[in-house]
């Protein structure tokens, strides 16, 4: 059996085809999104929770492979004093529950995705986000299963088309490479990819009734695909879409960034950032940026040393506002960064339905309490949204051509300052919103069909 995989900055999400109709599978009670989130009381235990749920004829090579990860699983073990039976691996909205719980104490990755492409990656960190995405499909699937009850051996997976923003060809390899391998281990014996802007499109077109030049914009969690395509009834039942391809673009850049630039720059002021000194010097930024980039492994690691927590001790000694900055030794020394940031996501979408939001960052400091203006949030995410409109240019200018219609998709797409952006820059098009969340996975399960049962 065949499906469609997402497996997204965000959200996961699997689709089947039934009788002609495209089908999403409940994997999270009724919701069929799974939040792209891990959280492992120690991470030595990723691999150890792989290894255990991996196919028995997959264990031997597996085991050779990380043989000093297993080992040390059985020493964190035993210093931790878990029992053997003990969960120790959370995926999705059980991880979320369990770093709010221990922020400080076990390792937390939200977003696994926007990692994968990343430049100077080392083995072990390639090894370690191969396991977490492993261990993400094979719960996935194992939700997935207890609904379709039927083997499932064939997949076409979502990529964005790039999945960073330096390190070109080489930095999708990388990541493709990544995905493929933990299919392989999750199950699938035939895997194929597909660019997610082309997956909504083959969604959409679905619908058509006439002949059409379409821009797909995806604005998803960590990255924004655009892909000008000319489609139409007559065209769906092709498997080769190459010369129907006008252009493609793509970046790193997302809801995530969003949500980093409304912690920044609507949040760390109440920290300290752009304070002064007793010597009227402005505090630095890098600290406060650090703090923020959950998307930046370096920066992550950076933020958590000890030179940062001297700097920001030396900090508060030279303030003008030294209760300021206490807040982000606070946020520092109890690891609490992407609960900071993910309070900037619920601030986003309360402001997509509302003038302003009140944020709880009682977390910090009790009855710290932030009061966000939706002018503020305007311009707080100015850069990462002109990184938008530049991508979709860019997918414009390839093509040559302008677009009959833009067809929008990506959870992130909700945000009313995105569709301003996007209504704007494309006046005479016809702007058509398609499913936020579900239009990817949709196009995915289409795309099966024909690969698959051809």
């Amino acid at each position: 059996m065949f499906i469609g995989f997402d497996y997204g900055s965000a959200n996961c999400s699997v689709g089947i085809e039934q009788d002609g109709q495209v089908t999403l599978i409940p994997i999270n009670g009724d919701s069929c999104f799974l939040s792209s989130t891990l959280y492992a009381m120690d991470r030595e235990l990723i691999a150890e929770a792989v290894y255990h749920r991996i196919a028995d004829e997959l264990k031997p090579q597996y085991g050779h492979l990380r043989s000093s990860q297993l080992s040390r699983a059985r020493q964190v073990r035993h210093e931790l004093d878990i029992f053997p039976d003990e969960q120790v691996v959370f995926v999705g909205p059980e991880a979320i529950e369990a770093y709010l719980e221990l922020p400080d104490e076990g390792f937390y990755v939200r977003s696994p995705k926007s990692f994968l492409g990343a430049s100077g990656l080392r083995g072990d960190q390639v090894a370690l986000f191969e396991d977490i995405v492993t261990l993400m499909m094979l719960e996935v699937m194992s939700r997935a299963k207890a609904v379709i009850k039927e083997p499932i051996t064939k997949a076409v997976i979502g990529r964005p088309v790039n999945f960073q923003g330096v390190g070109g060809e080489e930095s999708n390899q990388q990541a493709q490479a990544i995905l493929e391998t933990a299919a392989k281990r999750a199950g699938f014996e035939q895997v194929s990819f597909l660019f997610e802007p082309m997956a909504a499109a083959m969604d959409y077109e679905a619908s058509m009734t006439s002949h059409k030049t379409v821009l797909v914009v995806d604005v998803g969690g960590g990255t924004t695909d655009c892909s000008m395509v000319k489609m139409g009834p007559e065209l769906q039942h092709k498997t080769d879409r190459s010369d129907d391809v006008l252009g493609h673009s793509g970046q790193r850049v997302g809801g995530n960034d969003l949500d980093i630039a409304v912690a920044m720059n609507c949040f760390m002021p109440h920290l300290g950032l752009g304070s002064t000194l007793k010597n009227n010097l402005t505090v630095p930024r890098q600290p406060f940026w650090n703090g923020v980039a959950v998307n930046d492994i370096s920066a992550q690691r950076e933020f958590g040393s000890i030179a940062t927590a001297k700097l920001i001790d030396e900090l508060i000694k030279d303030a003008e506002q030294p209760a300021l900055l206490k807040r982000l030794k606070s946020l520092r020394l109890h690891q609490m960064s992407y609960q900071f940031v993910r309070q900037a996501e619920q601030c986003k979408i309360g402001l997509s339905q509302q003038t302003d939001f009140d944020t709880d960052l009682s977390f910090i400091e009790a009855n710290f309490e932030i009061n966000v203006l939706q002018d503020a949030f305007e311009a707080a995410v100015q850069q990462p949204v002109s990184k938008l409109i530049t991508i979709m240019k860019q997918a414009v200018e390839s093509a040559s051509a302008e677009p009959d219609v833009v067809y929008v998709t990506g959870g992130t797409a909700k945000s009313p300052v995105i569709h301003q952006c996007i209504s704007s820059q494309f006046s005479e098009a016809e702007i058509i919103v398609g499913d936020h969340f579900g239009s990817v996975t949709s196009g995915l399960v289409r795309w099966a069909g024909k690969v698959f049962q051809h």
